[in-house]
This record gives structure tokens, sequence and C-alpha cells, in this order.
């Protein structure tokens, strides 16, 4: 067999340079702490396998940091594990880190192609655009038009709850029923559409799209988003299963986006349509002035997905963890529900209205997103250009990650930060967790979800109460913490638990607050 000399000559040319260009780079440049780094693969060792905030947490306290930096082949993260630093880079310097990183599993044209997704889209004309429509209506001042209809939706669920209290097993039955009223409730707030039942197809459709991009956002679930050359693999090649989920996925965002969307330009047309945003923005809106019908729709079609996917994963995911914690805390529970009774009386159901009346309520909700934020390292910044913070240079495409969960347990600022004590936010000078993201990035809905979920718990818990199951010798089964899958929104799995009434007397105000249901 005759060996190509000029093939292999000009093969370890390449590799030379590209190790002689990474070791020059390394060396003139000062990265942020790091852990031990190796030529042509940097820190693939070190890359977290799975629940990264987790990892990146550790992985500061060993470099004794709050700036953890790693690089792999070129793909270069920063993760922030204190407040200050992510403030400092994410609030302070908005400007230079508003982009979004490249995530080949989302955004490769030939794998799920969602580059023009609102959370991914670039730093740019495009994402501005998104951002006004967002604003727009879901500002402070305007949030204030859907208090009804979120009122309405917290009473539904508590009538859709009365049946939990006779399950042995309660878990599945709350979760699919709280996914399905706040999932209803953006599917009105985008198309005026409202689902029947969690068999809906538009409902099923929409949440599984949402389901799947924030899977494929993760670094360490698919290969390709740390070695973005794997996209040109060919399909035949062993291994690539993960190229034939891409296209499902990508087919299956496309009609999610698309289903809902048509159905709503007929409804306009016909004149049949009930207000939504997107019914507004359909009839010649200002916002959308200059743009070719073809842009118009492909611009309304991805807001009405993520007004569903950004609302219904992050606020059911966050009920979910507001359950657990009463289960484990019951004096907690026990602490909100006295306020709700001397506040409103035991015979009243409480309105979005009344938040300032009720402050341990809000400061209990405070702790569960600090103890259990549902994205506990946000969505992913880029730095835009290159920076340099702290002596440390920083170079432009670098992920920056604002680690939430190390934030909140930060004891500088959260004292005895493992322990649930929702008393802790009634000091004004302990900072509220940044579950909603910094600088431009912020999350556009905060307002909105902050009303959802303050009126769902506080009516919850003016009706229901949770405890800890027993089993079968009467000992108290107390739940763990157990993480599901690994995503960018993390789920607590199945946990054991009661729900009962707090009396006959709040089972007939539920009755009584929903006169027109079935």
């Amino acid at each position: 067999m005759s060996i190509d000399w000029v093939g292999l000559y000009t093969t370890s040319i390449g590799l030379s340079l590209l190790l002689f260009r990474y070791l020059w780079r390394r060396s003139r440049s000062r990265c942020p702490p790091s852990p031990t780094s190796l030529p042509f693969i940097g820190n693939l060792f070190s890359i977290p396998p799975g629940h990264e905030h987790l990892a990146f947490a550790k992985l500061g306290e060993q470099l004794k940091s709050d700036i953890v930096y790693l690089e792999i082949v070129g793909h270069k993260i920063c993760a922030l594990n204190s407040a200050e630093a992510a403030s400092d880079v994410l609030d302070k310097r908005s400007a230079v880190y508003s982009d979004r990183p490249n995530i080949p599993m989302v955004m490769d044209p030939t794998l799920m192609d969602w580059s023009e997704n609102i959370a991914a889209a670039r730093y740019g004309d495009l994402w501005r655009s998104y951002r006004r429509i967002l604003n727009h209506w879901l500002n402070a001042r305007e949030v204030t038009r859907f208090y009804g209809q979120q009122e309405q939706q917290a009473r539904l669920l508590l009538q859709k709850l009365l049946s939990a209290t006779n399950k042995a097993q309660p878990f599945e039955h709350l979760k699919n029923e709280i996914f399905f009223t706040i999932g209803s409730l953006m599917l009105q707030l985008a198309y005026g559409y409202k689902p029947r039942d969690p068999k809906d197809r538009f409902y099923t459709e929409v949440k599984l799209a949402a389901r799947n991009v924030v899977e494929a956002a993760m670094q360490t679930n698919f290969l390709v988003n740390v070695f973005p050359v794997l996209s040109h693999v060919p399909d035949w090649f062993p291994g690539t299963g993960w190229k034939r989920i891409a296209r499902e996925w990508k087919i299956q965002q496309e009609r999610a986006k698309t289903e809902p969307y048509e159905w709503l330009k007929a409804q306009v047309a016909s004149g049949t349509y009930q207000p939504s945003i997107l019914s507004s923005l359909l009839q010649n809106h200002k916002l959308l002035s200059g743009l070719s019908s073809l842009e118009q729709d492909k611009r309304l079609k991805e807001t009405g997905i993520i007004l569903f996917g950004a609302g219904t994963d992050t606020t059911g995911t966050f009920l979910i963890n507001f359950v657990f914690s009463m289960v484990t805390n019951p004096e907690v529970q026990t602490k909100a529900q006295e306020e709700l009774d001397r506040v409103l009386g035991c015979g009243v159901l409480p309105k979005v209205l009344d938040q300032e009346r009720l402050p341990y309520i809000r400061c209990l909700i405070d702790e569960v997103f600090r103890l259990y934020p549902p994205l506990p390292l946000g969505i992913p910044h880029a730095s835009y250009q290159d920076d340099n913070y702290r002596s440390y240079d920083i170079q432009k495409g670098t992920a920056v990650l604002g680690n939430i969960w190390a934030i909140g347990q930060d004891a500088r600022h959260y004292e005895n930060p493992e322990v649930f004590n929702p008393d802790r936010f009634m000091n004004p000078k302990v900072q509220r967790p940044p579950v909603f993201g910094w600088g431009r990035r912020k999350c556009p809905g905060a307002y909105f979800a902050e009303v959802s979920v303050f009126i769902i718990v506080a009516s919850i818990l003016a009706t229901f109460t949770f405890s800890k199951k027993r089993d079968a010798e009467g000992r108290e089964i107390v739940p763990q913490v157990e993480l599901e899958r690994n995503s960018l929104i993390i789920e607590l799995k199945p946990f054991e638990f009661e729900l009962k009434l707090r009396s006959g007397d709040h089972m007939q105000l539920i009755i009584e607050a929903n006169p027109d249901t079935e």
C-alpha cells in the first residue's frame, strides 16, 4: 500500500498550525479561572455530564472563583456563579453580552433549523423587532388587561384539583392540570383559542415543540453542540441517530407553529376571532409595517409559539416546585394560610390586586424561586465583541451563563441557604432571585408571569392543604429532591404527597367561583 506523503505532510502542517494558533492565543490572553486544559481538546474532560448548574457551582468552589471558564475545541463557555459577577457582566454591560451563542442542534439549517426562535435569535434587528412586539403587550401597564383571564384560569384549576383529593397518587393528575391551566391561558393570550382538555391537538403540539427545544439547547445532550463539525457527518455514519431526531423535531416544530396560526388567520378573515395578541397584529398593526406578508407570517408564528413555550413550561415547573416546598415545609404553608385568612377572610378567594396585602405569599414565591429556579442557568448569553472583566479576557462569541441556582445558594446574601425560609425576604435589603434574567435579554413576560404565579399560589393555599403521605407502617414519607431529564428547564421527578380541601366550605367556595363550567 502506497503512502500519500503529500496528504500526510499537508495534514501535519495543518495540525501544527492549529496547535500554534491555540497556544498563541492562550499565551496572549488571560482567561478566567479554568480547570486543566489540554492542546486541541481544551477542557473536554471537564465538561459537565449533566445538570450543569450543579457542576459549574462545584467547579467554582474547586477553583475558588465565582467565574469559571471552559474551552472545548474553540467552543468557549463562561459561567458566572455570583450575583455580583452576573450583574456586572449581564446587566451593566448588556450591550456587549446580549447576543446568543450558536447552538447547532437548534440553529443549524440541516438540524432543527430554529434560528429565528425569539429566545435564540442573535442580537440584531430581528431580535429588536420581536422585543418591541412582546414589550408592547407585556409591559407592566398593559398586563393589567389580562388580570381577569388569569383569575378565571386560577379558579378553573381549583375545580380541576377537586378530583385530585381522591387519588392515592395525585402527582401526575396535579401536574397535568397545572400545565394545562397555564397552557390554556397562554393559548388564549396568543391566539384567542381555548383548548377543551389536555389532549387538544394545538396544546399537545406546541407543548411538545417547547419541550424539544429546551432539551436540544443543552450543551451536554448532543455532541454537535460542542463539536459543530459533526453536523457534516453523513447520515449513514454510525452514531448519527441524533440527526434523525433533529429532523423529526424540525418537522414537528414547524407544524406546531403553523397550525394554530393558520386557524387564527381563518378566524380573523371570517370575523369570528376572539381578542388576542396575534389577532391584533394580523390586522395591519404598526409593529409589522414595512414587512412582506411572508415575513409577517414568520414573525407571528414565532411570537405565538414563544408566548406559549416561555410561559407554560417555566410557570408550570415553578408551581410543581411550590407544591414540593409546601409538602416538605408544612409550617410555611400554615403561616401563608393564616395570612390569607387574616387579610381576606375564610370565605374569599384572592384577586390579583391583593398582592400588596399579602407580603408573606410574595416572599414564599421568592423563596421557591431562590431554592428551585425552573431555569437554573437561565438562557445562555454570548459576548457580542471582545471584552475584559476583572482583568480577564472574554472573547467575542463566548457563551456566558448566569448560574441562577448558585446565586441563590450564596451564603453571603442568603443566611442558611439550604433552609426554606420565606421570612428572609421580609428584609427589603435581601435581593430577589434573578429568575427572569438580566439586561436586554431579561424575560419580556416577567410581569405577566409574576401575576400568574401569585394568583395560582394564593388561590391554592386559600382552599387546599398539602401534606406528607404515610407508608403502611404509618411513617411519614419525606420527598427528596430528584431531578428529571437534562434540560434548560429542570423538573422534579414525581414525589408522593396528599392533597386535601381545607374544609367543606372551601369546596363550596370553589364551586360558586365556577358557575359556568360544565
